[in-house]
């Protein structure tokens, strides 16, 4: 794979893009693991100043009990995925009105698991992405290839397919509110990392994507995430590339000490 830069303009000057860890809790924690985990947290960031934007996701069952309990609190709220009509008869399915009424403010979309486990296009995730836009949600829009893509030399392809369908018919204001996670399918729990390079290459390829849909200052300012068995050992070195601006955390994230320790 090649190495790719973002070029900037002359008069174009780099906006420090703050880190951002969410934490994806996917399918973990009832009502009193989540107020376990969030009371654990709130534990350890009492009197730390961390330069980093802390974001929790639970299931939809925590959402209003994360809520009242960050109230006060730096740590955002989000949720793992929504639907993208307002109501109506999709049993099972839950709104943006919805999820913006127990007090999120982020909402994944296009993790891994809802594209491969539940079929899920990227058509289909470039209408949620629209709608939670429209709702004033802020979309943490996943992207990443299977091991079989890496391995085929597909994965520059894959990455620009995802991108250029997922955020179809955006405009470059639009992308102020949106994050993008990289996450390479084969390294999503299955304790495989990418390494720093790999990661960072992929990285300065979304964001040279981004110059020719959004133009150089939109791209430049865009936050990207890794993803992939993200640890406090190793997110130094992964958040220390240039074009890495923080980390979707999956398995790290159900323990306080980790999750914390991650952004720290």
């Amino acid at each position: 794979m090649g190495n790719f830069k973002v070029e900037k303009t002359k008069n174009s000057r780099r906006m420090m893009r703050t880190k951002v860890i969410a934490g994806n809790w996917k399918m973990n924690n009832d009502i009193n693991g989540t107020i376990e985990l969030i009371s654990g947290i709130k534990s350890i960031l009492a009197g730390k100043k961390i330069d980093a934007k802390l974001i929790v996701c639970p299931p939809f069952t925590s959402l209003e009990t994360a809520k009242e309990l960050l109230k006060g609190s730096d740590v955002g709220l989000g949720a793992q995925n929504m639907y993208f009509e307002e109501n109506g008869a999709f049993t099972g399915e839950i709104s943006a009105a919805m999820l913006k009424s127990v007090g999120c403010e982020y909402v994944i979309l296009g993790h891994s698991e809802r594209r491969t486990i539940f079929g899920e296009t990227d058509e289909l995730i470039n209408k949620k992405v629209k709608k939670a836009l429209d709702s004033q949600l802020k979309p943490i829009f996943c992207i990443g290839e299977t091991l079989e893509e890496r391995e085929s030399g597909t994965t520059f392809d894959v990455i620009k397919r995802q991108i250029q369908a997922g955020l179809s018919g955006l405009s470059d204001s639009d992308m102020k509110a949106v994050i993008i996670a990289y996450e390479p399918v084969w390294a999503i729990g299955t304790g495989k990392v990418a390494s720093p390079a790999q990661a960072q290459e992929v990285h300065a390829f979304i964001r040279s994507e981004l110059v020719k849909l959004f133009g150089a200052v939109s791209a430049e300012n865009t936050v990207i995430q890794y993803g992939g068995s993200v640890k406090p050992d190793n997110a130094r070195e992964l958040l220390g590339q240039p074009d890495i601006d923080g980390a979707l955390v999956g398995g790290a994230c159900l323990k306080a000490e980790s999750f914390v320790g991650i952004a720290e």
